[in-house]
């Protein structure tokens, strides 16, 4: 693997850029015109433009990418995460050009993507799944006879869904009608097709999740799990790792469905499986993402992987072992967002006026700002992950809010200060978080 195209943008191309260049790969970032003056282009050893701002026509752009990749003869695109990482139709035209895809197979990603698809196979391996249709649901008429049978409040997804988008929960039937053609329209805007599934909607749920790294060898190895409960609108915005406040059995039963789960599947590459657990400790298998997480940095601060690293290795067909990895210490993971919590979290655009960014030890910082950089409208409004490396969880937790406090990102609003509301909850401080918090702090 001697040269990578990255289809992608933001901090991610510097974190997939720096690991190829350690690694003595060449590069080639793509851009869109809106993002010809991002500073981190300059560190690829080619640069090219996709197209014009709109995602549709640059970096969702498969026919664009594919081509580009094959002018430059790269033998290998990275997709990172969001856009096309788990499109299995990036992921063939890959296979059919003899380009290396670093990610699953296309077979694996059209699997994993049907959620329903993933249910049943969890459920044929004995692994608990929240009640639902277990499939598309035609129309609304269909919706109200379903969750006649599983009971309010019902939560309508995509099908093809990911990152919490196309999701919403309806409480009574009424919702549901509305809810249904608003979730069918995001999803096809969003993924390209309108199929929605229900389910049982739990209340206030802690998300966790394992991560999974598979060779072409039919090897497993699991390097970690992660608590990602605190979230806004679907949305993480802090995660951590290992899960605290969990017992030892339930850790146990994760990682075992989680193995047995990516060996029915046959899966391969870096993957994460997910999880919900109820009020009452029952868990519950959620889906499967066959990416690098935005996440990702806790796993890797606690087991010094690179995870970006071990995707080419296995994509390039090297094997895995499959000891399990040392963990050390806690780390958590502070998603600041070009956001203006006082207008309900609305994304916000500028120009970075003034960057300060912390440091000191077991700190880690991935972004891809600098001052001048434009932050618009066109895309994610994740501008900067802090994460914070401890030997426990409290003083994680310290050198995080530590962290919040050295931050400053002048020239538009951010939700850092919000974040830092959360990092001093009572809660949040006893690893008593869920889903809910986030309402909780708001007040609301």
């Amino acid at each position: 693997m001697k040269r990578i195209l990255i289809a992608n943008r933001g901090e991610v191309v510097l974190r997939i850029l720096r690991t190829a260049r350690e690694m003595g790969i060449e590069t080639i970032a793509m851009y869109s015109e809106q993002d010809k003056s991002m500073e981190y282009l300059k560190w690829a050893d080619k640069r090219v433009q996709i197209g014009p701002p709109q995602p549709a026509k640059s970096y969702l752009n498969v026919d664009a990418i594919v081509s580009v990749a094959i002018n430059w003869k790269a033998n290998a695109i990275h997709p990172g995460y969001g856009f096309l990482s788990e499109n299995p139709v990036l992921a063939l035209r890959c296979e059919e050009n003899g380009i290396a895809f670093i990610g699953p197979p296309s077979t694996i990603l059209r699997t994993i993507g049907n959620k329903s698809r993933t249910k049943e196979v969890a459920k044929s391996l004995g692994i608990p799944i929240i009640p639902g249709s277990y499939g598309p649901v035609a129309d609304v008429d269909s919706a109200l006879s379903i969750s006649g049978n599983l009971g309010m409040p019902i939560i309508i997804k995509s099908l093809y869904g990911g990152g919490g988008r196309g999701m919403k929960v309806a409480y009574n039937e009424e919702q549901l009608i509305t809810q249904f053609a608003s979730v069918s329209s995001e999803a096809n805007a969003a993924f390209g097709r309108p199929d929605v599934y229900l389910e049982h909607y739990i209340s206030s749920p802690r998300h966790l999740e394992v991560q999974v790294l598979a060779d072409h060898y039919r090897h497993i190895k699991i390097l970690g799990d992660r608590e990602c409960s605190i979230q806004r609108r679907h949305q993480k915005i802090i995660e951590e790792a290992p899960i605290p406040n969990i017992d030892e059995t339930a850790r146990d039963n994760l990682w075992t469905w989680s193995r047995k789960l990516m060996e029915s599947i046959g899966f391969r590459g870096l993957g994460t499986v997910e999880f919900l657990m109820d009020q009452k400790g029952n868990i519950f298998f959620l889906e499967i993402n066959g990416r690098l997480q935005v996440e990702h940095p806790v796993t890797e601060m606690i087991t010094g992987i690179d995870m970006v690293r071990e995707q080419i290795l296995v994509a390039a067909g090297a094997g895995i072992d499959t000891k399990p990895p040392g963990v050390t210490g806690h780390a958590i993971e502070c998603r600041i967002n070009a956001e203006d919590p006082s207008r309900n979290f609305m994304p916000t655009t500028g120009i970075i006026r003034q960057l300060r960014l912390p440091g000191g030890p077991g700190v880690r910082v991935d972004t891809h700002l600098f001052v001048g950089c434009e932050i618009s409208s066109f895309y994610d409004p994740l501008i900067v992950k802090l994460v914070s490396h401890h030997s426990t969880r409290t003083p994680a937790i310290r050198r995080m809010s530590r962290m919040l406090d050295e931050t400053i990102i002048q020239g538009l609003s951010t939700n850092k200060e919000f974040l830092a509301d959360i990092l001093r909850n009572k809660h949040f401080l006893d690893a008593k978080g869920d889903t809910s918090l986030v309402t909780q702090v708001l007040g609301k």
